[in-house]
């Protein structure tokens, strides 16, 4: 049987015999609600729909799409898709999505569209001008050619000054064959009747530009995709649609182990959606996260902020006040904290100590303004035991690393193997004076930790499940301003299906 038949609200994993049935995802808010369109893993036979009142807690509704009846056009995998308002019928959505052909092994891909009047029921466009195939003009177009399938995937339509766009992962037709990625643009000059262009972007870097989206903030236009070879979401900016698109020295939007990122109104905020890969490779589990705010900070740089409705789900808040006795969990001699109404002081002169407040701790969010003192080193733990097995947030203050790992003792290792040190992500920033605002959210698996306002890490994993945390310093001292514990309401999640809560 599988094993966990409650899945964590906090990162959907679309539930069923697998633990992480859940591929690419879109989201759209209409009527008060979420709406969650997902691909279903390994079969892609069709396309899942969800509904949330929060967009942390998901409840499955009618499938969307299916695949069609043998022999036709998208008979084999529905991959990825992507709705919006139809800018021709009002009251209408539509869906453009990728369809795959048994009787060509799935090695071409084509992109259909599908509508609805109320976002449950979906009927393809039978109307003869679907499916679109890639233009030979400017892309791979034949199995013949670059590495013998055709990349026409991942649309994604973009409105800009009373023009319609459709965009899309391709490939162009010459350079080394693991660098013709591009982003391929169709403009559709009346209803389902489209031109296609040169790429709206290629970089003559990657294999493929995976899930494209397409943003304007500010006035600036940004381009946002995934990219496989370092399984990292990416982005770049033109001050004009056509381009030339840009990059800032780190165009990182999203750490490693984050995919298929896809972008989403909601009232006059911008979140993004997408799904994490534990194991930090695009053959591991994955999940779906919760959503982040997209923003550009005052350099024009994107920058992603917590999700707001992680606020509706505070319980409790305790001041530093309320956390004392402060612990040191090893007893260095050459360790000492005190605290105040307002602020904590840490310091140990020689060796390593973490300080604990009181309390054990799984669904939180801990935030205050850290400075630090001298040039050791500094960070925070959480869901850590007496014997300092947990997780390890490491700042580097002075060349901006922020990295977290699973420490713990392995009792099953033996002399060489006794203990566990994984890396599970890392995330670099512009390194800044004191003071540095911090946020370290941790629920169910999800972990999220933003510093100077934004969100530096975002993973999922559930080897710890609850514990003490706090601050570890080694050869320094830092003081934590304004610091506050935020407890969260644990989920309620509702086992599904229903009839097997008791296997």
């Amino acid at each position: 049987m599988p094993s966990s038949l409650t899945p964590a609200p906090a990162m959907y994993s679309g539930y069923g015999f697998r633990d992480f049935e859940i591929g690419d995802v879109d989201v759209v808010r209409h009527g008060g609600l979420y709406h969650l369109f997902h691909l279903t893993l390994p079969n892609h036979d069709y396309i899942a729909h969800a509904v949330s009142k929060d967009g942390l807690k998901w409840r499955r509704v009618k499938n969307a799409l299916f695949i069609s009846d043998p022999e036709s056009w998208d008979d084999d995998m529905l991959w990825t898709m992507h709705v919006s308002p139809d800018p021709f019928r009002n009251g209408v959505w539509r869906m453009f999505y990728t369809g795959l052909c048994m009787r060509e092994r799935g090695r071409i891909q084509r992109i259909g569209l599908a509508r609805s009047a109320d976002l449950y029921r979906w009927e393809k466009d039978d109307s003869g001008r679907y499916p679109l195939t890639v233009s030979e003009a400017h892309y791979e177009h034949s199995v013949k050619e670059g590495r013998r399938w055709v990349s026409f995937r991942d649309p994604f339509c973009f409105q800009d000054n009373g023009k319609i766009y459709l965009l899309a992962a391709a490939r162009v037709k010459a350079g080394p064959i693991i660098r013709r990625g591009c982003v391929a643009l169709a403009e559709e000059t009346s209803e389902s009747r489209f031109a296609f262009h040169p790429p709206l972007f290629y970089p003559m870097h990657y294999d493929d530009l995976e899930v494209p989206n397409l943003v304007r903030i500010g006035g600036r236009y940004y381009l946002i995709a995934s990219i496989r070879e370092d399984v990292k979401v990416h982005y770049w900016y033109a001050d004009d649609l056509a381009g030339p698109y840009h990059n800032f020295y780190d165009n990182v939007l999203m750490p490693q182990g984050n995919y298929a990122a896809r972008v989403s109104e909601d009232g006059d905020r911008t979140l993004v959606w997408n799904f994490f890969y534990k194991g930090l490779t695009t053959q591991g589990s994955h999940l779906m996260a919760p959503p982040k705010e997209l923003v550009a900070d005052d350099r024009g740089h994107l920058r992603l902020k917590t999700f707001a409705g992680f606020s509706e789900l505070i319980a409790e808040r305790y001041t530093p006040a309320d956390l004392e006795p402060i612990d040191k969990l090893f007893g260095n001699p050459h360790a000492s904290g005190e605290t105040s109404s307002a602020s904590c002081w840490l310091g140990c002169d020689s060796g390593f100590e973490a300080f604990l407040p009181r309390g054990e701790y799984r669904d939180f969010m801990l935030e205050g303004a850290l400075n630090l003192e001298g040039h050791g080193k500094c960070g925070l733990v959480f869901r850590i035991d007496d014997q300092g097995d947990g997780y390890y947030l490491s700042l580097d203050i002075f060349k901006g690393i922020a990295q977290i790992r699973a420490w713990s003792h392995n009792p099953e290792g033996g002399i060489e193997g006794a203990f566990s040190y994984d890396q599970l992500q890392a995330g670099y920033y512009l390194a800044t004076a004191n003071p540095m605002p911090f946020c370290l959210l941790v629920y169910e698996q999800y972990i999220e930790f933003s510093l100077n306002g934004y969100v530096l890490l975002t993973l999922a994993d559930d080897r710890f499940k609850k514990g003490r945390l706090g601050f570890y310093v080694e050869s320094a001292r830092i003081r934590i301003d304004a610091l506050q514990l935020n407890l969260l309401r644990s989920p309620a999640a509702e086992s599904y299906p229903t009839c097997m809560a008791n296997y």
